[in-house]
């Protein structure tokens, strides 16, 4: 086993197809509504199960293996520690999506690490204990464990599985790195949404809370969004920078895309209430 390498284990991203903001708890966090959809835009991960403890990642992105305090490092060593496996493992990472865009990236491969090596270390965790591990790494990391379109609330480890309508959406990436923690320590960010019950919120118009402020600091945010919203229904993705416009078909999609001006970079994707992972991992 050791020397086999398990391939091709996707890392979709999401999109927060509405994100509210209800307000501030004592301890810093904040309290929120959003609902989640994955896209079958993805990163891919390879695993090769090593029989010494070390863990060694791999990408074709220098920026991602340099920094030690890495997720997907963290999320392996978390499981390693709560189950006590004796092995490692070396893991490939090839980085697809956008950083820093809102797209949950990162926390998706922590969480398709976690699904992964729970399964080729045969530690037999529940989804339940993986979310466990994973919500201490990243608010966002149970919604990927998990793999099905989900309602969150709380800080967003309350999930309920949901079924929105599973558009094509044309994503743009603006030049832009939007810093989460700024945007939920700014001053100017609403905090005071009311809490609405799940068929309300899936029955009304969505919004996102955070997309004023992110585009009142970030040109290109602005540039993007406004382009968007000449060919479709738009909003911006968590604390951004991604932006995206919901299409019924294919067609229509890329179609828009390919009238995006020079400057700018995007893609089409599929909305998928069931992850791409636990297809990968029902069906390997």
């Amino acid at each position: 086993m050791s020397n086999e390498i398990s391939r091709n284990w996707p890392a979709p991203a999401k999109l927060n197809l509405f994100l509210h903001i209800n307000g501030r708890r004592a301890d810093g966090y904040h309290e929120l509504q959003t609902l989640f959809q994955f896209i079958d835009c993805c990163d891919q991960l390879d695993f090769r199960v090593t029989q010494t403890p070390e863990l060694i990642l791999h990408s074709n992105m220098s920026a991602v293996v340099a920094d030690s305090d890495n997720l997907i490092l963290r999320a392996a060593k978390s499981l390693q520690q709560a189950t006590g496996y004796p092995g490692g493992a070396e893991i490939w990472l090839e980085k697809r999506l956008p950083m820093g865009g809102g797209l949950g990236g990162g926390s998706s491969d922590a969480a398709t690490t976690l699904v992964a090596l729970n399964q080729l270390w045969n530690t037999q965790l529940s989804n339940d204990e993986l979310a466990a591990i994973g919500l201490k790494l990243g608010a966002d990391i149970p919604v990927f464990i998990r793999g099905f379109a989900a309602f969150a609330e709380g800080v967003g480890e309350r999930l309920q599985a949901v079924t929105p309508t599973e558009f094509w959406y044309l994503v743009i990436a603006p030049d832009a790195h939007v810093s989460t923690a700024a945007v939920f320590q700014d001053p100017l960010l609403p905090r005071n949404t009311p809490k609405l019950g799940i068929d309300t919120l899936m029955s009304q118009p969505w919004a996102n809370d955070c997309q004023d402020l992110v585009v009142s600091k970030y040109p290109q945010v602005a540039k993007a969004l406004g382009w968007l919203l000449e060919y479709a229904p738009s909003r911006m993705t968590g604390t951004g920078a991604c932006v995206f416009g919901e299409f019924s078909s294919q067609q229509q999609a890329l179609a828009a895309l390919a009238k995006l001006p020079s400057d700018m970079q995007g893609f089409v994707a599929k909305g998928m209430n069931i992850s791409p992972l636990i297809v990968r991992l029902t069906h390997p």
